[in-house]
């Protein structure tokens, strides 16, 4: 697919999400460089942030869909790897602020709303901030977005209250979100790592590496679908849960439903959801490289592989021990990325995977819903007005 010429990739409509599913790894180093040149900033409006209250500063990483799903995989590596001393670090859609806003935050909490949008002309993402204002006593706003026309990015100008960063080159244009996700996931992480600068430098290098790797093997990965299969389950843990979510999204959205998805925790499988693998299904497991929890990912994939339930039984991991012996995608000769980076390269194996899936179906990855029902954008919300 990656080797196609651009008529012969616009003839399978699929020109844009092929390369903007490539361009990866340049814009991950464009967005290395967008942290830095802006960190000053960042930090002085954090420092902000942190003197409205006292006691840990909640900070809520919110969004709809993929942009949802960037705060599910950014979290759990922040609740270790972060300042945890300093902020309490929690993903909430911005579906569930906007239509419970008393479920979800709470009004007497400092907090920091980080929305990740990536045209910003969602209406949960506007309605999220203007609930938020209104519902919460003590906020700010940091908004990663990749349009700089968006109106998330435009009504925010001025706003000494909000924090505005762009990531213009990752505004895809296809339906499917893909550089999008995975540069709104880097800068977050970004943001609130911990680790001193060279050493993430060093960690977005490698993923970049990574990532160009993905592209080489495609043929691998082509290999993976040859089957004739109708299912796919994406499993992992920690962050790797929302990056099994975002995953199946990719194969769901870019095939139109063609083929059925699902998605889970590794422990969480076994409970009931395992009933969805047959005959006819890929079951895909990102391995961590945390010791402890890389186990538990091991043995739900010897547990499925063993029960033969499973067309094929996947493994997304780098070669380190334990390591899943039966088929797998495998980076080998690099250090151990930590899971907040190690998502980057992941979810590109994860979105060739839905690019080929979709040529396979006979769909049109660039535009997949031939009804037009399903949109780039999300239309048809009506916001009801929310007094708090």
């Amino acid at each position: 697919m990656f080797e196609k010429d651009l008529e012969s990739l616009k003839a399978l409509g699929a020109d844009i999400t092929a390369g903007e599913i490539k361009q990866q790894p340049e814009l991950w180093l464009d967005t290395l460089n967008i942290y830095k040149e802006n960190k000053d900033a960042i930090d002085a409006f954090l420092a902000e942030a942190r003197a409205m209250g006292e006691g840990r500063l909640s900070v809520v990483f919110t969004g709809a869909g993929t942009s949802d799903y960037v705060g599910d995989t950014c979290a759990p590596y922040l609740r270790h790897a972060g300042d945890t001393a300093l902020y309490d670090f929690k993903p909430i859609a911005t579906t569930d602020i906007v239509s419970a806003p008393r479920d979800f935050l709470n009004p007497d909490e400092p907090t920091v709303l980080v929305s990740f949008a990536r045209s910003g002309n969602s209406p949960e993402s506007l309605a999220a901030v203007q609930v938020a204002k209104t519902f919460v006593k003590n906020v700010k706003f940091i908004n990663i977005t990749c349009a700089p026309e968006g109106k998330l990015a435009v009504e925010s100008e001025g706003d000494a209250d909000q924090l505005t960063l762009l990531i213009p080159r990752a505004n895809d244009k296809g339906f499917a979100m893909t550089g999008s996700y995975s540069c709104m996931t880097l800068l977050s992480t970004l943001i609130f790592d911990s680790a001193d600068f060279d050493t993430k430098e060093a960690w977005v290098k490698q993923a970049a590496e990574m990532g160009a790797e993905v592209i080489e093997r495609e043929a691998e990965i082509a290999d993976v679908l040859s089957g004739d299969f109708n299912r796919v389950t994406y499993l992992g843990s920690g962050s790797f849960v929302g990056l099994a979510q975002e995953a199946q999204l990719k194969i769901l959205e870019l095939a139109h439903g063609l083929v059925a998805t699902s998605w889970d925790s590794c422990m969480g499988y076994r409970h009931g959801p395992k009933s969805f693998v047959d005959d006819k299904t890929l079951v895909f497991v990102f391995m961590n490289n945390d010791e402890y929890t890389r186990k538990y990912d091991l043995d739900i994939l010897n547990e499925i592989n063993g029960d033969e339930i499973a067309q094929k039984t996947f493994a997304i991991q780098q070669d380190m021990a334990p390591s899943f012996e039966g088929a797998s995608f495998t980076f080998a000769g690099r250090e151990a990325l930590p899971e907040g980076y190690l998502a980057l390269p992941f979810v590109m194996f994860a979105q060739v995977v839905s690019l080929l899936n979709s040529i396979r179906v006979g769909n049109t990855p660039d535009t997949p819903s031939p009804t037009g029902t399903v949109n780039r954008v999300v239309k048809g919300v009506t916001i009801h007005p929310f007094e708090a």
